[in-house]
């Protein structure tokens, strides 16, 4: 019985040819991206601004949509609320009230209130301004020695121009991923630097699959031109990477739609990431390589007219 082919197994599409045109696109939404970084700045979450953490605990399982009604109509501004540990545990989070003690204390009463007396208030905390700024540093901390150890990784599995080509198209993922948000004004919290920190795996992921049969192809075909050999690499591996995103991205989607506010904001930026790593690993990763000296076999290969033409020459021999 024959398998449904999805996508074609034998594509000949010239990915490198638009290199140059990729590369103008992707510079203008970098750029773009660290505009709107910079002027409009993110949304940040109450993980980040300070807010008051306040854990409950019901004597059944938790409704949360009743909960969240009882405190919407507060005025105490962003109010979350998630499960966590057993299904009667709550964790609500609300924004900090402008002013000083006297008003945290005067927001937990309203909502003490309004969840009454039928709960076990756990435990009651304020974070202050000064704990989401160091929230701010360990997440962008965090980013950072994750895009190093990839660099590091890769370099040592392949060469030093791998590492560079995979570094420079997970910045792009990354930083196309805080502008979306900040064109955009979702809220950035802790959960959305663990998207960014599972979306620079997904990216590395998709680009090791394609430089491992770049190396493959660089001992295989000794004498086949550069860009040549990289279209053959891309398209090689195109129909593993576009069915790994559809999946992926099917799966988010369904996070996406029916896993609650809670999850909105992760599986957005999962969605999107999945989206841009995708492209960033045909279109960035791969033709990065033409510009830089690959070494096979002993031999620098490059993407000149002379190397095309010698070896145009050893063929028609």
């Amino acid at each position: 019985m024959r398998l449904i082919s999805l996508v074609p197994t034998n594509t000949k599409i010239d990915f490198i040819r638009f290199r140059k045109i990729a590369a103008v696109f992707s510079l203008f939404l970098c750029v773009a991206s660290a505009g709107l970084f910079f002027t409009k700045g993110l949304n940040f979450g109450i993980d980040f601004r300070g807010g008051i953490l306040i854990e409950i605990r019901t004597e059944g399982a938790a409704d949360i949509s009743k909960l969240r009604t009882n405190l919407s109509g507060l005025g105490l501004g962003e109010v979350q609320l998630q499960e966590f540990g057993q299904p009667t545990d709550v964790l609500i989070r609300i924004e900090r009230q402008p002013g000083g003690e006297k008003a945290q204390l005067l927001a937990v009463e309203k909502a003490k209130q309004a969840l009454g007396n039928e709960v076990d208030y756990r435990r009651t905390e304020f974070v202050g301004p000064k704990v989401g700024g160091e929230l701010i540093e360990a997440g962008i901390t965090a980013v950072l020695l994750a895009l190093g150890a990839m660099l590091v990784y890769i370099w040592f599995r392949f060469e030093w121009q791998f590492g560079v080509g995979a570094v420079v198209a997970l910045l792009h993922d990354v930083l196309l991923t805080i502008g979306v948000f900040a064109l955009l004004g979702l809220e950035f919290n802790l959960s959305t630097v663990a998207a960014i920190l599972t979306i620079a795996g997904y990216s590395i992921n998709d680009t090791v699959v394609v430089y491992d049969r770049v190396r493959e192809n660089l001992r295989k075909y000794k004498q086949m031109p550069l860009t040549e050999l990289l279209n053959l690499s891309i398209n090689g591996t195109l129909s593993r990477t576009l069915l790994t995103s559809v999946t992926t991205l099917l799966a988010l989607a369904a996070l996406y739609f029916f896993g609650g506010e809670v999850l909105a904001g992760f599986s957005f930026a999962m969605i999107w990431g999945v989206l841009v790593g995708t492209y960033s690993s045909i279109f960035i990763a791969v033709p990065l390589l033409v510009y830089m000296n690959l070494r096979r076999t002993g031999l620098i290969v490059g993407d000149t007219d002379d190397d095309d033409a010698a070896a145009a020459g050893k063929s028609a021999n």
